[in-house]
């Protein structure tokens, strides 16, 4: 991974199989972080492919390669009252962070989300991950409220920062 790359030189690319592993690590590194998911493993390439949207799942990447970030989108519900609604998760490699990258990869996100009309894409983020708030604050999120104490993590209950982003060209 090449210690330069910011977001203007990152390469923004669909998320395939072709980047699986190094994905599912950079997903693990979260995890084993402590404050990205309460997930205690990270999923198997099946899983995680049977679970994301492949329309809305995007890897950015260094000059050589290197997979810098990834955020990926799934249905919220079946029900057609929320065709318009999807969930997302958004990482980023330890050394690539603060580069702009989850930015990058949100802006990929809501193009790909409003081309193809949906209006809210939303997201939980455990409160001490300030670094994630504040990329989804400047992609245009907002806070709609906080879950408090909605999930035991490690033996200790957690709160998770609810996240939305209306669109405003899809009506």
């Amino acid at each position: 991974m090449t210690s330069r790359t910011t977001a203007s030189s990152a390469r923004i690319v669909p998320l395939t199989a072709v980047y699986a592993e190094q994905v599912l690590a950079i997903y693990q590194a979260g995890i084993d972080e402590g404050n990205a998911t309460f997930e205690t493993g990270a999923p198997t390439w099946e899983a995680f492919d049977t679970a994301k949207l492949p329309e809305h799942r995007f890897a950015a990447l260094d000059a050589d390669g290197s997979v810098l970030g990834w955020v990926a989108a799934s249905r919220v519900s079946d029900r057609c009252a929320y065709a318009g609604v999807v969930e997302h998760s958004v990482y980023v490699h330890p050394a690539a962070r603060g580069r702009g990258i989850a930015s990058a990869l949100l802006k990929a996100l809501i193009d790909s989300t409003e081309t193809a009309g949906i209006w809210t894409i939303q997201s939980g983020v455990f409160p001490e991950n300030t670094a994630s708030l504040a990329a989804h604050e400047r992609a245009g999120f907002r806070v709609i409220g906080t879950r408090e104490r909605i999930g035991r993590h490690h033996g200790a209950w957690r709160d998770v920062v609810l996240l939305e982003r209306r669109s405003r060209a899809v009506t």
